[in-house]
Parts: structure tokens; C-alpha cells; sequence
């Protein structure tokens, strides 16, 4: 098995949790330079990689000015930040695997699927649901016929009260005008496990979903901007230093601090949006969001994504024509209407993230990228493409009242007048 290398572009949690298997497993995968804006982030990352100072880069332009120096492109910046250094990656020959979403523009998915296309190499969209041994579990089952056909499938995605509170209200992803809808940005991975679990085209989707409870007409009264100053925080489900300062979460606060002491955690309350009040944050995203789809022959799906939860999980319930089949935490129970047979599959406890997806789709990738002669990943930009759409198209309906959207008509508005050209 030769070594690969590797380039990481956003030395962030995601960039850091992909990078890390070449730590895990140096014999196959060899990070030889990062482009990262923040410094502290860049130093840490080039320590632990053993990368030199002049192959540390402040941003991905300067590392993309450089001849090719690796096989393979990690790219793992901002959601608005993708389309960029993949278009530029693909051009200098690079493979390379982007973290979801591709984009927020539809316009901007399609021209990096035709700049793959185009160069001749993989672009792969960490979908790493697919990757995950309870996942690709569910997929066999489904393939060997043993609940017979596709009917209906109901998909709920708890994101966790302080998940949301994390991510979606204080965090990077609070505002769809700086990232994503959350329903692209959380839930595209949703929308692309159900097309893959059904594996036929989506033809109509409609969607309905507010941000119902985390603005400031919901703020208690006598609250303040930030919890550390705040009289009613004792009270509050929400509060940020109980969120930090527990054993359960401080993990979190590397969002905003590199040092998990005490002293410096408060710091970062008293500093950054980790500490403002959820109700007195410049976040726009929903906090619940229902999606119905149909798909070509007439099988359903509905999908549920909703932040007041107590447990961070996904839970699905997929009905066929000869049995049924339910799965939850790290356990999928079949159920046979002919013999009335219960049967529980028990899935082992992953130690890396997202339960096994996280290394499982750098494992597939860098297979993919040894054996490439042309053709596409599991997850290729061309399978991810019908499922952005798929979540760009619930958005819309969303914000038009819950109207129906014909899928093929709302791709087809996408394509430029010439699909060909790449720029």
C-alpha cells in the first residue's frame, strides 16, 4: 500500500478531525503542508504534523500558488469559502475531498462537479454518514431485500438543546447570510442518506420550519447580551457557563480557546459570542425544519430536524412491502411481517467521529485516489449535487409558505446556458 500525501486548506475541527488519521495511521497518509488563517490553530497543526515552517500558509491562495506538492487536497474551510480552492485544487491536479456543504450556491456545486469532471480527478463530499458501520449497515440490509420495497421512511435528526445552542445560535453557523440554511448546512447529510437509502431521484419536495423560540421576543425579562452578566442565567437551560465549565461540554470551548482552564474559558465568555445571550445573537437559521419528499415510483420520505432535543442522535424508521426496519443509537431492529420474527443487530461502539464516518471516509477516499482510473467515489460531487439540490429546493419551499417544488424544474433554472464550459 504506497503512502499518500496530503495538503490540509482550514485547520479547524473538521480539517483537524480528517487530518488526523495520518496520525493514527503515518505508514498511509502524510500531511506535508496546511493553509490556515489563524495562527494559533497553524502552529499547533504544523506541531503535530511535524509540517515546516515554509509550507505553513496564512491562506489557501499562497499554498495554491505553489506547484502541486501532495496527492491529495483537504479542503475544510467555511462553508462560503469552498468554491475557490476547490476550483483551483482541481485545476492543479489535486484529488480532493471537501467538507459539506459543497456551497450555499447552487450555481457554485455544479461548476466545481463540472471542474472535476473537467480536470479528470475525485472531489468527494464528506457525506460520512455513508461511511459509518451503522449506516452502511442499514444500506445492506436494505440491498439483500430483506424488508422488501421502499414504502416510507420517517428521519429524525435531534440536534441537542445545547448543540444547537453551540453551533446554531452563538456559533459559526448561526447565520445563513455569513454560512448556510441550516437545512443545508446540518441536514444535507440527512438529505443525502435518505436518496442514498432509497436510491432513486427525488421528484418533489416541500418543507415548513421557523426560528420559533431562540430571538429576542423570547428573552426573560431582566435578561442581559451575555450570561456572565446576566441575573437570570441560574435559571436558564441555555447558559453558556454551564455549558463550558461542566466536565460534560468543556470539550466545546476549543471553539473559542485553545486552553480549557477555568480562567481562560471565562475569558472567552466575557469575549466572544460563545457568550452572548440566545436570545440576543445575530442568528437567522431555524431552530426546526420538516421536510416531505417523493421519489420516482412513488415511495416517501419525511425528515424531521429539531433542536429541542435532550440527546444529539438520528433515529430512523424505514417501512417496507415485507418487513419493517427501525434504527436508533447503535442498535437496528428488523422486523419480518410473514414470520413475525424480531431480529437486533448491534453495532459496535466507534471511537472516531461521527461514529466511524470520519476515518472511514479518508480510509475510502485514499483507496479511491491509489486505484483511480476514472471513475466516481461514494459520495462524488455528481451524487452530491441531487441532494444539495434536494435541500436548496426544501428552503425554498420553506420560504414560500411550504409550496410545492418540482425537482427537475428547480434543477434545470440551475444549468447555465452552457453546462460545458468550466471557467
Amino acid at each position: 500500500m504506497n503512502k499518500l500525501t496530503a495538503v490540509l486548506i482550514g485547520a479547524g475541527a473538521r480539517g483537524g478531525a480528517y487530518a488526523r488519521y495520518a496520525l493514527d495511521y503515518p505508514h498511509e497518509l502524510d500531511v506535508v503542508a496546511v493553509a490556515e488563517a489563524d495562527p494559533v490553530r497553524r502552529d499547533k497543526f504544523a506541531q503535530d504534523h511535524n509540517i515546516p515552517q515554509e509550507r505553513c500558509y496564512e491562506s489557501w491562495e499562497l499554498l495554491l500558488k505553489e506547484p502541486r506538492m501532495a496527492d491529495i487536497a483537504i479542503i475544510c474551510t467555511q462553508d462560503r469559502m469552498h468554491h475557490g480552492p476547490t476550483m483551483r485544487a482541481l485545476k492543479q491536479k489535486y484529488h480532493v475531498l471537501l467538507e459539506k456543504p459543497m456551497s450555499p450556491s447552487p450555481e457554485e456545486c455544479l461548476d466545481m462537479e463540472r471542474m472535476a469532471a473537467d480536470q479528470g480527478r475525485l472531489l468527494t463530499i464528506c457525506h460520512v454518514l455513508r461511511y459509518t458501520p451503522f449506516w452502511s449497515t442499514i444500506k445492506k440490509v436494505i440491498q439483500e431485500g430483506r424488508i422488501g420495497e421502499i414504502v416510507s421512511i420517517q428521519l429524525n435528526e435531534n440536534v441537542g438543546y445545547w448543540h444547537i445552542a453551540h453551533s446554531f445560535v452563538r456559533g459559526n453557523w448561526n447565520n445563513s447570510d455569513k454560512s448556510s440554511p441550516m437545512i443545508l448546512q446540518k441536514s444535507c447529510h440527512d438529505m443525502d442518506v435518505l436518496s442514498w437509502l432509497m436510491d432513486r431521484p427525488c421528484v418533489r419536495v416541500s418543507s415548513f420550519g421557523s426560528l420559533k423560540y431562540f430571538h429576542e421576543g423570547n428573552a426573560p425579562e431582566g435578561s442581559a447580551a451575555r450570561c456572565l452578566t446576566c441575573a437570570v442565567e441560574p435559571h436558564c437551560a441555555y447558559s453558556a457557563p454551564r455549558f463550558y465549565l461542566s466536565n460534560e461540554f468543556r470539550g466545546w470551548a476549543r471553539h473559542f480557546t485553545p486552553d480549557l482552564s477555568r480562567d481562560n474559558i471565562v475569558k472567552g465568555l466575557q469575549e466572544t459570542d460563545y457568550g452572548r445571550c440566545v436570545f440576543r445573537s445575530d442568528n437567522n437559521v431555524v431552530d426546526h425544519q420538516v421536510v416531505n419528499l417523493e421519489f420516482e415510483g412513488g415511495a416517501t420520505a419525511m425528515f424531521s430536524m429539531c433542536g429541542f432535543t435532550f440527546e444529539q442522535e438520528r433515529r430512523i424508521q424505514i417501512m417496507g412491502t415485507q418487513g419493517e426496519l427501525r434504527g436508533e443509537e447503535d442498535k437496528i431492529t428488523l422486523y419480518d411481517f410473514l414470520t413475525h420474527q424480531k431480529t437486533t443487530i448491534e453495532i459496535p461502539v466507534q471511537t472516531s467521529g461521527h461514529g466511524g464516518g470520519d476515518s472511514g471516509i479518508v480510509r475510502s477516499f485514499m483507496n479511491q485516489v491509489r486505484d483511480y482510473s476514472g471513475g466516481e467515489g461514494l459520495t462524488s460531487a455528481s451524487v452530491s449535487v441531487r441532494s444539495h439540490m434536494i435541500a436548496f429546493a426544501a428552503e425554498e419551499s420553506r420560504l414560500n409558505g411550504g409550496q410545492v417544488i418540482e425537482l427537475n424544474d428547480f434543477m434545470e433554472k440551475w444549468q447555465p446556458a452552457n453546462a460545458d464550459s468550466v471557467q
